[in-house]
């Protein structure tokens, strides 16, 4: 019993060592990276690594037992051990042998750095530069409505955009605009935000969804609030605000050509996020 307890021990000993040198290339990998680009992930992946390089270190330290010579024993290799070991050889560079404790440690932090896909919050806050106002008009974008006549008889929010647009009130300053042709108007288009729990989430306030009577109305809207981004479908006024706004987002069907440096163009907002 005792010699299989030291076996034991020895074997994981020498496993940690191994995967201590592994960690010790990933870091220098990691560490390549600008670190301007790093986001709490990464943060989060350094500081997984201090752990286990410190836990590492520690174990090393630890004396170790006398090392009995033990005779060598040869394990039968299956077809589907023989495909891995083939997979990860593949990969190592040429020149290069590395043993099973090598590849179990390489497999060991392989795991801790699979890839995790971002949440639809980091990709809102990634898309939009981290803006933090934001102006958006309704007809098209947030309505299934086109046009201001049709807002006389109804309004409907579109369930496709209420995700997106409920993750974008969680850190940024909305505000929503359209023109309308009469208060009635004004009054389906409040009630349809207020159905769609628009105003529950409490990012967005009926203090913050404006009206007018033009459409140079809406762009005087835009420039008095100095957005950092701007959504619009009508063209001419994405046209006039290039110069004043840092980013807009053009919602149209058609792909257009960019009509300048820090307009994007985009056939729904839930498309421009990768919801659509």
């Amino acid at each position: 019993m005792a010699d299989s307890s030291s076996s034991s021990r020895e074997e994981l000993i020498h496993l940690i060592k191994r995967l201590g040198t592994y960690l010790a290339l990933k870091m220098s990998n990691l560490f390549s990276i600008s670190l301007n680009k790093l986001d709490s992930r990464s943060v989060g992946a350094i500081a997984g690594l201090a752990v286990a390089i410190v836990f590492t270190y520690r174990l090393m330290r630890s004396p170790a037992e006398p090392q009995r010579r033990r005779p060598k024993r040869q394990a039968p290799t299956t077809s589907s051990s023989a495909v891995s070991t083939q997979s990860n050889t593949a990969l190592m560079p040429s020149g290069v042998c590395y043993s099973s404790e090598d590849l179990r440690a390489q497999n060991v932090v392989d795991e801790f750095f699979q890839p995790v896909k971002p949440t639809l919050g980091q990709i809102v806050r990634q898309k939009l530069s981290e803006g933090r106002k934001i102006t958006c008009r309704l007809l098209g974008v947030i309505l299934e409505e086109s046009s201001p006549e049709q807002l006389q008889k109804q309004a409907t929010v579109r369930s496709s955009v209420l995700e997106v647009l409920l993750e974008i009130t969680k850190f940024c300053d909305l505000y929503l605009m359209e023109r309308v042709l009469d208060d009635e108007s004004e009054k389906n288009v409040l009630l349809a935000l207020e159905n769609a729990g628009i105003f529950t989430s409490g990012g967005l306030v009926k203090d913050k969804v404006l009206f007018c009577s033009t459409e140079n109305g809406r762009t005087s809207f835009v420039r008095q609030l100095e957005p950092d981004w701007h959504i619009d479908t009508n063209p001419e006024i994405v046209t006039q605000l290039a110069r004043f706004i840092k980013f807009q987002l053009h919602i149209s069907p058609v792909r257009l050509e960019r009509s300048a440096a820090n307009v994007f163009s985009s056939p729904s907002l839930e498309h421009f996020f990768g919801c659509g």
